[in-house]
Parts: structure tokens; sequence; C-alpha cells
């Protein structure tokens, strides 16, 4: 009835609605899996292949990286992003946050007088009890042989000098963090036992861009779905032929055309229908969301403070605390310490002065880790990378965002051919391959 109103052939009314339903579908589905290919799921899940074990050290590197295949012989997958954990991390260091600012400018946000401040606060806490356990061990008879008020002054004194010697030892690992800490390593470490967080910068940030490739994909399908019918009655070549080899075409182009309306064109062009690049146009408000989960999740006084202290150059770290905590035993005694390193003898007060330093050092993890002073601190360096960020131009704007996941983007456009492919047959299934042969 229908097709008498509009005086168009049952078929071809048929094809009309059926193939761009379809193809439209399958824009959706493709680009919706695809997103959830990126991320889900976070840790691999696959069944074993009988053989594939031993053939997997002689399969090419380029297969071997894929998200598809473990070197324990299973088969499956793993979200693209969290896969590529350790490599991600490193783009974006190398892309993203080297761009923003160098280490030394980084711990400067982190304000080491504050530091400072805070580990006096703590310190100050618990000093007296530390100087009376030193001196109990290393000499407990010259301790208890000093007059009440003398050990008080040696108390005092302590206390005065706190402030000045920690400052100095902020100081001091400001001098020396590139040679402290590597950033690179520290932010791949986190994310390789966090890959649930890589997946939360991409999602957080790209939130609308990426709804908007879910949607687009049938936006672009369904009309593409027409341009089919036409090519059938046009052409009379084989559905066939046309169906599965334009689900491919469409499939894969709806992802190619979905991603780079999100990063492309980097400025302005008359040309293009999208003018630019959908991501670029909300620069300002992605620099705040990806400045807080930084500075509240990566560059934080507790991660700058574990990999001090525990990451792999934690030895040298720990060579300058004691460099400089050292000498502290000698401001903190002052005029008396003359009389003390005589009293005691020369090896006995070296003793002293190690003993020191190392309680000192074990100070350090407590001040690093208080969550109340990391909230403090990441709104400062929230504020530095959102003004850093503001400053990017928009290709390297672009370049930090989207250069942890180029080098995956054809395995979306792969899945985007195969679900297409997948459609055309599923249509020829459903309504036979006798469509097309009458025209208007």
């Amino acid at each position: 009835m229908l097709g008498s109103y509009f005086h168009i052939h049952p078929s071809i009314l048929l094809e009309l609605i059926t193939i761009p339903l379809f193809t439209g579908i399958i824009g959706y589905i493709t680009n919706w899996t695809g997103i959830l290919m990126l991320f889900k799921p976070i840790y691999f899940h696959g069944i074993s292949v009988p053989g594939l074990k031993s053939l997997f050290h002689f399969l090419p590197k380029r297969i071997q990286v894929l998200p598809l295949l473990r070197y324990d012989g299973r088969m499956g997958w793993q979200g693209i992003v969290p896969s590529r954990a350790d490599k991600m991390a490193s783009i974006a260091v190398d892309k993203g946050l080297s761009k923003l600012g160098s280490v030394s400018d980084f711990y400067r946000e982190l304000e080491p007088d504050a530091l400072a401040e805070h580990l006096t606060t703590l310190a100050q806490e618990q000093i007296r009890g530390i100087v009376e356990e030193i001196a109990i061990r290393e000499h407990p008879q010259l301790w208890y042989n000093l007059p009440n008020p003398v050990r008080e002054m040696v108390h005092e004194r302590v206390r005065e000098q706190l402030p000045e010697v920690l400052r100095e030892l902020t100081v001091e690992l400001g001098n020396n963090i590139e040679q402290l800490l590597d950033v690179k390593q520290m932010v791949i470490r986190y994310f390789q036992s966090r890959p649930q967080l890589l997946n939360t910068v991409f999602q957080v940030l790209g939130a609308k861009e990426l709804r908007f490739m879910q949607n687009f994909g049938f936006y672009f399908g369904a009309p593409m779905g027409a341009v089919l019918v036409a090519i059938l009655h046009l052409t009379n070549w084989s559905a066939l032929v046309v169906l599965p080899v334009g689900g491919v075409v469409i499939g894969w182009v709806v992802n190619w055309i979905g991603l780079n309306m999100i990063f492309a064109p980097a400025y302005p062009k008359w040309w293009c229908p999208w003018r630019q690049g959908l991501l670029i146009k909300r620069q300002s408000e992605i620099t705040e969301g990806y400045a807080e989960l930084v500075a509240t999740q990566i560059i934080t006084v507790a991660n700058v403070g574990d990999e001090l202290l525990n990451g792999p150059r934690a030895d040298r770290t720990m060579q300058v605390l004691e460099d400089t905590l050292r000498p502290a035993t000698d401001k903190a005694l002052g005029p008396a310490r003359g009389p003390v390193k005589f009293m005691m003898g020369r090896r006995d007060y070296t003793t002293l002065q190690d003993s020191f330093a190392d309680k000192a050092k074990s100070l350090a993890p407590a001040a690093f880790a208080d969550p109340a002073f990391n909230a403090q601190q990441s709104t400062q360096v929230s504020r530095y990378i959102a003004k850093q960020m503001a400053a990017l131009s928009p290709p390297s704007f672009v370049d930090m965002l989207r250069a942890a996941i180029k080098q995956d983007e054809w395995l979306l456009f792969v899945h985007g051919g195969v679900l297409g492919l997948i459609a055309g047959y599923a249509h020829l299934l459903i309504f036979g391959t006798e469509v097309a042969r009458t025209w208007l």
C-alpha cells in the first residue's frame, strides 16, 4: 500500500528501508564496539589454543604485540588502551607531560618550602623522642651524666635548627631532582600497576567525543545504505558483491571519518564541514580535566616521594639525604659540638651522626604520604598544568592526546570492515539475493 502511494515498486521500497537501516545499525554497532575495544576488558581474557604457545615466538613482532594473543598460548582480547599501558604511558610523557615542563618545574610547583614546613611540623612532634633514643643508645653514660639544663639545651637547640636543616634538605632535593627522579619510568610503572587509570584519562577527557563517534556511526551509515541501493540499480552489479563490499567500505570509513572528526583539522578550515577537530574546540575545558587528573593521580607529592625513596634511583636519594642530614648533628650541638666530640671520641661521634641521619630519613615517607598535604599541593600543580596546556598550539594539543592510540587505530578500521562484511551477508541471508531487479 505504501509503495503504491509513493509509486515505488515494493522491492525498491524494501531496499530503501532495509539496506540503510542495516548500514546505519552496523555503523552504530561498529563504533560502539570499537570504543569498547579501546578500553575493555582491562585484563586479558581468552582461551588456550593448542600449539599457539610454541608458535608464538616465531610470529612477527607486529603480530605478537596485538592484544589478541598471549605468549602463554591464549587467544582472546584485552582493551587496546590497558594492553598498551607501558607504551602509552611512555608516549603520554614524551608527547604530553614533557611539553608541559621539566622535572624541576613540577618539583617547584610542589612547593619545596611548603614541604619543608610540613616535614618540620611532623618532625617536631617526634624529635625529642628521637634525640633521647639515639643518645641513650649510642652513649647512655654521657647522656645521663649531663645536667638536666644541658640536656634541655640540646633539645631546644635541635628544635631551633630543625626548620633550617629540613629547608636545606628540600633545596638539595630540588638541585638534584633531574638525577633523582625519572618521571617517564615513574609514570610507566604507575600506569602498569593501574591500567584502569589510563582508561580514565581517555574516557574523562574525550567523553563527549567518544559519544559523538558512537552516534556518528548511524548518522553516516544510514545515508550510505541509500548509496548502495543506487549502486545496485545503476550498475546492475550482483548484490552478492555490492552489499558485502559496500559493508566493508562503510564499516572502515565510518571509523576513519569519526576519528578524524575528533582530532582534525588542528586549525579551522573553511572547506571542512565541521571546521575544526571536535576535541580541539574544547581545549580549555579538556585542559582543566587533564590538569586535575594528572595533579591528583600522577604528579603528586606521594608519588614523587615514593619514587624518590623506593624507585630505581632511591640509592641516590638516600645519599643526598645522608649528606644533608649528617652535618645536622653539628648544627644541633652548636658550641657544645667540640666538647661532646672530644668526650665521645671520633668514631662514636661519627656513629651518632649516622644514627641521627638514619632516624631523620625515616620521617620522609610519612610526610610524603600525608593525604591532606597531597590534596593541598595538588591544587598548585593543577593550576600549573592547566596554564601550560592552555599555551599549547592546537597541533601539539592533538599530538599529546592522540599519540597514545594512533598506532592502534588500524585495528578499529579493520574491526569496522569485518562487521560491515558480516552485515552485508546478514542482509542477503535475511532478504535473499533477488534484490534490485526492478527500477522505479
